[in-house]
């Protein structure tokens, strides 16, 4: 029987942007670390809607998580889903298994906010996983496939109706997808119907889309998803979503294929602890990602919310995440914690279909092809290993070359019952 370790134990939840950057900000350190996901894998969340509207595989942006941290000795790997945190015990428990901790790192992501009504989420689901993405894949797919058989013009029209709720990146990323899907991809595979005449409408209640970029972006992203057929509706609230629509007050708009990107909320972490948080679910944090009370554990990226606003994205969350491993190396080293978190803000970027996007890096702007260049290389550049970033230049390559989708797969249940 092997000895149990006397190093520290450091326990990470969540092998997100946030929780796998900060175990490698702690590979040299001299502890054991355990990550522990309810997932096998890590996903490139950035590039979710491109397996939802069929350009890439989910293979492409998705990686073990036991594959990534392989070769970082003093790391191991748990699939698990958490089920509390005993915080004077210092325990976590997931699932069957109880994993002691000396340091705890949360990084457990938000999901998707229905401001109440969680009815609507079969009904509009979201875009935050793997699963979330193949499931509006084969929504979108199948909505054309029906609309071929409908046997009249009220059905035929419901079916070629898409919903997307909320103007920030992803909506208008889904928009600009969908869009060309129906005016370019398809245009020729079908006899009963004209995919061109799909209506597309991108639904969001502020006063403009994107609305974290500098307005004369928002404008651009807007004109350009109109220029695509995109009717882009703003100061708009939807007030119900069913199965064959969504609601705008006395206003009904027929359809079957509704995606949801208006709003997230954060996992129960906050509740774990019995830690207080924003109106987000976030776990408010001190200066340097501590919890309140407990100067062992540490929330990172969507779980974490500091007194200065930190958007919700990637670099965010790594950021937060090599950060908190720095501070707990030092620590355990007996050395100084290094100075209070700072975040340094690279950017605003977001495609608008196969040949525009907006992108703001402080002072610069970049807006058309220039623009959806600098996204592309961006995005394959921090894509995780050779391969993915060769498979998706060449489907990206591909695809704006031959205007095909290779990944074109309905997946459902079949199984009676």
């Amino acid at each position: 029987m092997t000895p149990a370790s006397t190093k520290p134990k450091i326990v990470i939840i969540g092998a997100g942007f946030g929780g796998l950057e900060a175990a490698r900000a702690l590979r040299k350190t001299d502890a054991d670390i355990t990550v522990i996901d309810r997932h096998n894998h890590h996903t490139f969340q950035p590039l979710l809607y491109q397996v939802a509207t069929a350009v890439i595989s989910p293979a492409d942006i998705a990686w073990p998580v036991r594959s990534i941290l392989r070769k970082q000795e003093n790391a191991g790997v748990m699939l698990g889903a958490i089920k509390s945190i005993d915080t004077k015990a210092r325990v976590v428990r997931a699932d069957t298994i109880e994993l002691p901790y000396d340091y705890l790192v949360i990084a457990t992501g938000v999901t998707h906010s229905y401001f109440g009504h969680d009815d609507w989420q079969n009904a509009a689901p979201g875009l935050k996983t793997l699963t979330d993405a193949t499931k509006i894949r084969s929504r979108v797919l199948l909505s054309f496939e029906r609309a071929e058989l409908a046997q009249n013009e009220a059905d035929r029209k419901r079916l070629l109706t898409f919903v997307i709720v909320g103007g920030g990146p992803t909506g208008v990323e889904m928009a600009g997808a969908i869009a060309e899907i129906a005016r370019q991809t398809l245009r020729f595979d079908f006899r009963n119907i004209d995919p061109r005449a799909a209506r597309i409408l991108l639904i969001e209640a502020g006063p403009r889309i994107l609305p974290s970029f500098p307005e004369d972006l928002s404008a651009y992203a807007d004109k350009s998803l109109r220029r695509m057929g995109v009717e882009v509706m703003t100061s708009t609230m939807v007030t119900d979503v069913r199965r064959d629509g969504v609601s705008l007050g006395e206003r009904k708009i027929e359809s079957e294929a509704v995606v949801w990107a208006a709003g997230v909320k954060a996992s129960d972490a906050a509740l774990w602890l019995g830690a207080e948080a924003d109106r987000a679910g976030r776990i408010k944090v001190n200066d340097d990602l501590s919890v309140p009370g407990h100067p062992e554990i540490f929330a990172v990226g969507d779980t974490a919310a500091l007194a200065t606003t930190i958007p919700g994205i990637a670099p965010a969350a790594k950021q937060m995440g090599k950060y908190a491993g720095r501070l707990i190396t030092a620590r355990i080293a007996g050395k100084a914690s290094p100075a209070r978190f700072v975040y340094k803000h690279a950017g605003d970027l977001a495609t608008i279909g196969r040949k525009s996007a907006v992108v703001k890096l402080n002072k610069l702007k970049l807006t058309g092809f220039i623009g959806w260049l600098f996204w592309s290389v961006a995005h394959i550049y921090f894509l995780i290993g050779i391969r993915n970033r060769l498979m998706v230049a060449m489907t990206w390559l591909w695809s704006y070359v031959t205007y095909q989708r290779g990944a074109r797969l309905i997946t459902r249940d079949d199984r009676p019952g």
